[in-house]
């Protein structure tokens, strides 16, 4: 097997929670029988995050104080990407600062896309930044609504301070349609779950696990740790009974996420990394027209891998709300009468926005050589000394924590999440901001409360279908 494995990891759930009896109750006229499958919470997405945004705080996690040093390339997988014919991991790459000249790729069409572009990037055997981010959509009422999540999960591979090494893995491939989406449609068609069951997962991901044993010369006595995401209720225990694993079968973080699509194999692998031992061997099932099966041993290096927040940080740091319209107008369901505030053309300049990469990607303010003073955006002067910009070097202020100075809750603004909470920030490195604030609860927030930024989507051009992306503040606990 190659040398290349994973060196560090992370992952990010958005803070948004509701409680699946909110929904349940919701359709209660039509569908009473979704009350018996309406147990936990479940994570959604805010009208300003998607796969993009997602991506980008999971590979935050992930490149902690090692930053992205070495990486070689950079692959987004997931099947609910904003865009078909622009590079969503493009955008990802220069959002987390990574050189221009990396290779950066999208994968698609499958709940294992997300697991094949890992072994696909474990067995190039070059360091690489692996990222899956999935938010999706279930029709209301619909079972999938319950049971559906969001969330993102990277992994930074790398042949130096290994964490967890790739031993062994087969992936088979079959036309078996349990679900499908086409382009226009927005969820899912799913045939029955028991047909699924018993002739998909039970047939095919046992077949891709006893290859990827073979492959790693071990038997399935040898695993400490069985990982397979799955919507459908006792499939990871159906197929694990099936190869004889007689451990525990990993939680499919069903309670404060939810299944997170293409992402949600990554998501489990990176739960199970956070509380896995040296020595200890990890089995990854991905399904979906086929199956993936990857087998990991974890190493003394797992003590430095661990993320700052992970998949455990991020489930507890929640944000709960008891809206049902609001979860649906976020993801679409709901067209809403917004007013004459909310006609207004959201067209970007692409010109501009290319001459302002640097700004609006990297969030690099201008710090000036003759005084030291830091600004955003750049002008062509310094503020304090009027010094020439030639003189400035680029600071990033995208990893800086930072306090509010100011702070306006705007209800007359149109705004897709009233209130529209804005204010001035102040930066550990003396730069002031007026900022957009985010993921604020109901008590609002204080005067040097403490900040960090997180990638988001300033404006939706909904006539052109085209995101708009910059930085936000959010309060610490908070993304």
């Amino acid at each position: 097997m190659t040398d290349i494995g994973i060196a560090r990891f992370g992952a990010y759930v958005p803070r948004l929670r509701i409680e699946r009896s909110i929904i349940a109750a919701a359709h209660a006229w039509m569908a009473p029988g979704l009350k018996g499958q309406a147990k936990g919470s479940r994570a959604f997405t805010s009208w300003d995050e998607d796969a993009i945004t997602m991506a980008v705080e999971a590979a935050r996690d992930a490149a902690g104080w090692g930053g992205l040093t070495g990486v070689e390339a950079v692959r987004l997988a997931s099947t609910n990407l904003p865009y078909a014919d622009l590079q969503n991991a493009t955008i990802v790459a220069g959002a987390i600062g990574a050189p221009s000249t990396i290779a950066t790729s999208d994968a698609s069409g499958s709940q294992r896309a997300g697991t094949s572009a890992l072994l696909q990037a474990l067995k190039g055997g070059r360091p690489e930044l692996v990222v899956a981010a999935d938010n999706p959509y279930g029709k209301p009422a619909s079972g999938q609504e319950l049971s559906f999540g969001a969330g993102a999960a990277a992994f930074l591979l790398s042949d130096q301070d290994v964490a967890a090494r790739l031993i062994g893995s087969a992936s088979i491939n079959s036309v078996f349609v349990d679900h499908f989406r086409s382009d226009e449609a927005s969820s899912d068609y799913a045939w029955e779950e028991r047909w699924v069951r018993d002739e998909g997962y039970a047939k095919i991901a046992p077949a891709a696990i006893r290859a990827a044993l073979a492959d790693a010369q071990i038997d399935i006595a040898d695993i400490q740790h069985f990982v397979m995401p799955s919507y459908l209720k006792g499939a990871a225990d159906a197929v694990a009974k099936k190869v004889k694993f007689a451990g525990a079968v990993a939680g499919g973080l069903e309670d404060g996420v939810g299944y997170a699509g293409a992402a949600h194999a990554l998501l489990m692998l990176a739960a199970t990394l956070e509380k896995a031992q040296p020595g200890e061997r990890i089995l990854l099932v991905g399904f979906g027209q086929g199956a993936d099966a990857l087998i990991f041993e974890v190493t003394d290096a797992i003590a430095n891998a661990q993320p700052a927040r992970g998949v455990a940080g991020c489930i507890a740091d929640a944000l709960p709300t008891d809206s049902y319209l609001r979860m649906l107008s976020f993801y679409g369901g709901l067209e809403a009468e917004w007013g004459m505030r909310s006609e207004k053309s959201g067209k970007t300049a692409l010109t501009e926005q290319y001459r302002s990469a640097g700004q609006l990607e990297g969030f690099n303010a201008g710090k000036c050589g003759s005084c030291g003073t830091v600004q955003f955006p750049q002008l062509q002067y310094c503020v304090q000394c009027h010094a020439s910009a030639e003189g400035f070097s680029d600071v990033s202020l995208r990893d800086e924590q930072a306090e509010v100075l100011t702070s306006t809750a705007d209800w007359l603004s149109y705004h897709p999440s009233p209130p529209l909470w804005v204010g001035f920030v102040r930066f550990d490195s003396g730069a002031r901001v007026l900022m957009e604030m985010v993921d604020i609860g109901k008590d609002g927030i204080d005067t040097g409360a403490k900040l960090r930024m997180v990638y988001r989507i300033k404006e939706k051009d909904r006539q052109r279908g085209y995101n708009r992306y910059f930085w936000k503040s959010t309060p610490l606990g908070a993304a």
